[in-house]
């Protein structure tokens, strides 16, 4: 069996488990971060059958994914990095799900170019939860103003995201996000990455981001 795909059902494994042993019931969804894999490293995980890729660049994504796509519709990408808006015009022509929305002025680029394209994506906002000054995301206090803006102009905002500080215990800012998360009644809650992720799942992660896991490390 392919390493990637071994990997994949190993963290599938180790996720049944943790979820059991909680009485967690919401399996969450496995996004494959295949940001700087070529396509001949993540081919047998789509012939394997799994459908959600990462990736933070928008150029590298359409030169990697967009014949692959156009083939295989069930095929899911995720924009998971700093989305610079003169990028999302044609960010909106490849990505299904972005998951750092996290200013006024994206969305509403995002809005527009959504309409101008008649397609749909669904949108996370990303929420600075660390209050880290080098990191993107909404302040806290500012989050539900920014996601009734978001809504205003039609976004289908589906749940926040963060990036927990790196030094820090994760448990205490999960905890945080799934109550934000909560009381704007939202159903997807993305978070947890490779080092944290079955952390994640135990506070209601509905997606995880995991790339060297599965893919092993970058060059």
């Amino acid at each position: 069996m392919n390493n990637s795909i071994q990997n994949l059902n190993d963290i599938k494994n180790k996720i049944k488990l943790k979820l059991n042993n909680s009485k967690k019931s919401k399996v969450p969804k496995i996004i494959a971060v295949s940001k700087t894999f070529s396509m001949d490293k993540i081919l047998p995980l789509i012939d394997f059958g799994h459908n959600d890729f990462g990736e933070n660049k928008v150029q590298e994504t359409l030169d990697k994914w967009s014949e692959i796509k156009s083939k295989r519709d069930n095929i899911k990408l995720h924009f998971i990095g700093k989305l610079q808006t003169n990028k999302v015009k044609l960010a909106v022509k490849i990505f299904d799900y972005i998951h750092s929305v996290d200013s006024e002025k994206l969305a509403r680029k995002i809005a527009d170019e959504i309409k101008k394209n008649q397609r749909k994506i669904k949108i996370f906002i990303q929420v600075n939860i660390g209050k880290e000054d080098q990191k993107s995301g909404i302040e806290i206090n500012q989050l539900e103003t920014f996601y009734n803006y978001c809504l205003d102009l039609d976004l289908d905002v589906i749940g926040l995201m963060c990036i927990p500080p790196i030094d820090h215990n994760p448990e205490q800012y999960f905890l945080e996000m799934q109550s934000l998360n909560e009381k704007l009644k939202l159903s997807e809650l993305s978070m947890g990455m490779s080092a944290d992720y079955l952390k994640a799942t135990e506070y209601s992660s509905t997606f995880v981001r995991i790339g060297s896991n599965i893919f092993g490390k970058r060059d």
